[in-house]
């Protein structure tokens, strides 16, 4: 044992252990479902509907991360096929979480009868948040950590506290909290995001793209100070151009993770990051000027199935129900039944 290692069990019913890292994903799901709920609630949509997509993402999402991971590391596991659904021991990759989740949302969202663009906009600080939460889970397991630093690095550089620092010491040495680097990108993320939501210029889809270009680029520095990045044998320009991209930390970092040349020569998550950057601001460009983009994302969301805007036949039917006459619906404009419509 050393230093003062944190127990990943929270507590134990009789056979039964409950682990910190199920605790603290528990939590981000959470977190994640009230961000959702409280934005989706200003166009509409009820907190049944994220419910519902709560239900039927986190297990997509926790399917596909599993399977992300294993895929790479099938040589650890196709003798102990067990391990494979020991997901409390760590071991999930966000980018096969965020495929698993994706397709649930694309069936989903269409199924409802919205645009995946609007609906998955909501639901991009939830995302981050949810990342940023679920980092501590890493902490406690002691994983996904960086290179080996010296403690006061730690201590008198970073100034983290005893408890950060303590849980850093992996078998006598400290490492990179890569988590709180990752953790802290998220939690600025999720502010800039939350503020620029509320502006004229962010148009449908805008709001995903940005989750995707922030997330990446800060995941692209950390993954290269982890040592336990997965990895394969890419071409040698290719390693190239990514340690590049990367130098620039070296005046804060001074050289990347161990990444065992026999294991690869390319982090698989860095190179999803630059790809995932690229595509994103092209998508931008592309949607807005073929006009896919025409909706901003405060214009009100309309269900594609009915064509009227969300939330609005279960209001009909509370209406119907408490005597009201019914509402009736022109371009977007409400106007009661004995009432003339709108003009501007």
């Amino acid at each position: 044992m050393f230093g003062l290692r944190l127990d990943p069990i929270a507590f134990s019913l009789g056979p039964i252990s409950v682990h910190w890292y199920g605790i603290i994903l528990g939590s981000a799901a959470l977190v994640g479902l009230l961000l959702a709920v409280r934005e989706g609630r200003r166009f509409g949509l009820s907190p049944d509907f994220f419910m519902d997509l709560l239900l039927f993402g986190v297990p997509s999402a926790i399917i596909g991360a599993r399977i992300y991971f294993v895929a790479f590391q099938w040589d650890e596991y196709k003798n102990h096929l067990m391990d494979v659904f020991k997901i409390w021991n760590g071991g999930i990759a966000i980018y096969g979480a965020l495929i698993g989740a994706f397709v649930c949302g694309i069936i989903y969202f269409r199924q409802k009868g919205y645009s995946f663009w609007r609906i998955a906009d909501i639901c991009a600080p939830s995302l981050i948040a949810g990342q940023m939460i679920g980092r501590w889970g890493n902490f406690v397991n002691q994983e996904a950590y960086g290179g080996p630093v010296e403690e006061g690095f730690l201590r008198n550089t970073l100034h983290l506290p005893g408890w950060i620092v303590n849980q850093m010491n992996v078998e006598g040495t400290f490492h990179h909290p890569t988590f709180l680097y990752e953790s802290l990108w998220n939690l600025v993320g999720l502010v800039i995001l939350l503020i620029i939501r509320r502006r004229p210029f962010l148009r449908a889809g805008e709001a995903l793209f940005f989750y995707f270009i922030w997330y990446s680029v800060g995941r692209f520095y950390v993954e290269g100070l982890r040592t336990d990045s997965l990895a394969f044998h890419g071409a040698d320009w290719a390693a190239s151009v990514l340690n590049a991209l990367w130098s620039p930390m070296k005046t804060v970092f001074t050289a990347q993770g161990f990444l065992d040349p026999s294991y690869g020569n390319i982090r698989i998550s860095q190179l999803l990051a630059v790809l995932l950057v690229v595509a994103s601001i092209a998508m931008i460009i592309v949607r807005r000027r073929t006009g896919a983009a025409a909706e901003h994302y405060n214009d009100p969301i309309i269900n594609f199935k009915t064509g009227l805007p969300a939330g609005t036949e279960n209001k009909k039917k509370t209406d119907a129900a408490n005597g009201n006459p019914p509402v009736e619906h022109d371009g977007g404009m409400t106007r009661g039944a004995d009432e003339s419509p709108i003009k501007e």
